[in-house]
Formats: C-alpha cells, structure tokens, sequence
C-alpha cells in the first residue's frame, strides 16, 4: 500500500511538472472572465517563470490525489477480483471508487492551486498555507460535489482505456505504452470535460468581481447554456487535448517502470 501511495505521486509530480505550462493556458481558456487568455500574453506580461506558476501547488495537490487515487484502485482491485470477472466493470469500477475517493480528500488542495495558478502580479495569496488561511472554508469546497463526479468518471474510464488498449496492443515498446496513456488521457476528458468545466466555473467564484455567482450546479448549466451555448462547455477543450494526453501517457509511463523497479528491488 505505501509504495502504491509513492509510486502514483511520483508519477502525478513528474507528468504534471512536465505539462504546467499547457496546464496554465487551459486553466485560462476555461474561463473567458479571467484576463490573459493566451501563453503569448503571460509571457509578455509576467514572463517565462509564470509558466510554471502554482506548479509548486499542483504539485503538492497531485502528490496526495494521485497516490491515493493508484493506491486505492490497487487495493479495490485486488479485493474485488475474485467478485467481478469482466476486467473492464473490474477497471472501470475500481477506477470510479479511486477517482471519487481521491478527490473528496484533495479538494481543498485543488481550490487553491486554481487560484494561485489564475492570480496575476498584484498577487493575493503568496502561498498554499496562505491561500487556505484566506480563502473561506466554505468556498474551499466549492464544486467539489461536481468535481467528485467527474473526476470519478474520469478515473474509471482512464484505468478502463488504458488498461483495454494494451490487452489489445499486448506491445510493451516505449511508443505503444505512451499510446496507450495518451488515448487513455484523451478519450476519458472527451467524455467528462462538461463536468470539469462547469466544476472549475463553480470553483472561482469570488476570485474575482468579474467572475458570475452561480446557483450550484444546474443553475451554472444553465447561464453557461443560455450565454455560451453547447459550445460554453467545451470552452478549452483543445488545450485540454494537448496537456492531458501528455500527462496521463507520462504518469502511466512513470508509474510502470515504478513498479518494475521497486518488484526488481523487492520492496
């Protein structure tokens, strides 16, 4: 269970540091209220380094999200085995529990890396400890039933994917496992973007006076519906695309040659 835990948080860091500054620009695009919407503009305003601005605190609150979120579909899996024989409801199950569990603990985590990552020069918040010192507790938790459910279906269908294509594929080249990640990453936020999306509208309320107050979640839908229309809720779905096959090809990459190392090691 512990190298579980070590071996997704290192493989969360790794993938997540590597894709920051695709992350920043997505961030940015999901939400037309907050200014420089373009990596051309944050450069030219704040510089190279802002990049990788609140990297640090997507780290800290990938670390704990996705060593719990590998640690706990291991474990689920193992257990449920024996009960489920179809290893894609097996996965994908499995995958749902780990996804939802993992975000339900981190969320808080998730709120303040949004935050600091969006701020600009005039910075309100210098830090995580500060970030939840300031912001209420109550807007901490802010999206976090929508977040739970998407990330849940996320998880599900990443593990499903992922796990389905090298059945298929039954390579273990370099190229056929970053395949793998990447359409795995890919096909599961085609799927559950709408979800993140109107999660991380839901999440920055009172970040700004510019950002609209919504009335939880259907109300979000809504106002996203009515002066966006569909297309509101696919708002940096292109960015996403590029980071997010990236990343998840990465962390799989990562998290598998983890576990050849620690099994040849014999911890």
């Amino acid at each position: 269970m512990i190298t579980d835990l070590l071996i997704g948080g290192i493989g969360g860091i790794v993938s997540r540091s590597i894709v920051a500054p695709i992350e920043l620009n997505r961030l940015q695009r999901q939400n037309r209220f907050i200014p420089n919407s373009t990596l051309s503009d944050v450069y030219k305003k704040e510089g190279f380094r802002h990049f990788w601005k609140g990297n640090g605190t997507n780290c800290i609150r990938v670390f704990p999200q996705l060593s719990i979120n590998y640690a706990v579909f291991r474990k689920t899996k193992k257990h449920s085995e024996k009960y489920i024989q179809n290893q894609n409801i097996l996965n994908f199950s499995c995958g749902c529990v780990s996804g939802f569990t993992s975000m339900m603990i981190t969320y808080p985590l998730e709120t303040t890396r949004t935050y600091l990552s969006l701020q600009t020069n005039k910075n309100k918040y210098k830090g995580v400890i500060d970030a939840l010192r300031k912001i209420p507790p109550r807007q901490l938790y802010q999206g976090c039933k929508m977040s739970m459910y998407g990330f849940g279906g996320f998880s599900g269908i990443q593990y499903t994917s992922y796990y389905y294509i090298n059945r298929i594929i039954k390579d273990t080249s370099f190229d056929s496992k970053l395949f793998a990640g990447a359409f795995a990453g890919n096909f599961s936020i085609s799927i559950t973007y709408p979800t993140d999306l109107v999660r991380r509208r839901l999440q920055l309320q009172g970040f700004d006076k510019t950002v609209p107050k919504y009335n939880g979640i259907f109300d979000c839908c809504r106002k996203i519906f009515k002066n966006e229309g569909i297309k509101g809720f696919y708002r940096g779905l292109s960015a996403t695309y590029v980071k997010t096959g990236p990343a998840v090809a990465i962390q799989f990459w990562t998290i598998e040659n983890l576990n050849k190392y620690f099994k040849n090691q014999d911890i």
